[in-house]
């Protein structure tokens, strides 16, 4: 088993910034891609940002150009530098790891979730 804990979210004002950080531990292999996911009140989940073990990244339209995706993989752990923050931006975010075990087993792994809430 593979635990996520995200930190860093609080209560930002429009156009402020933001860093999110997800540390993964437990029970590691190989993480393979990990992301960003956020959920709004009455909302369906929907991908933010992910990064592959070897540093691509991939955005939702949303975010791109205002968000930043990055990972340690030293520290099994992503970050998610989030700027120019909008009160659509409000959310709690969610971040997931793509896990390989030694005999070739996938799984997916969810953090708890940490709160983003941006004032106008």
């Amino acid at each position: 088993q593979v635990q996520l804990v995200e930190s860093g979210g609080v209560l930002v004002q429009a156009g402020g910034s933001l860093r999110l950080s997800c540390a993964a531990s437990g029970n590691i292999f190989s993480i393979n891609a990990m992301g960003w996911y956020r959920q709004a009140p009455g909302k369906q989940r929907e991908l933010v940002a992910t990064i592959t073990s070897d540093g691509r990244t991939n955005y939702a339209d949303s975010v791109k150009g205002r968000f930043t995706i990055s990972r340690d993989n030293a520290k099994n752990t992503v970050y998610l530098l989030m700027s120019g923050l909008k009160p659509e931006d409000t959310a709690v975010y969610y971040c997931n790891a793509d896990h390989t075990t030694r005999w070739s087993i996938r799984g997916s792994f969810w953090g708890q979730g940490t709160q983003v809430t941006v004032s106008s």
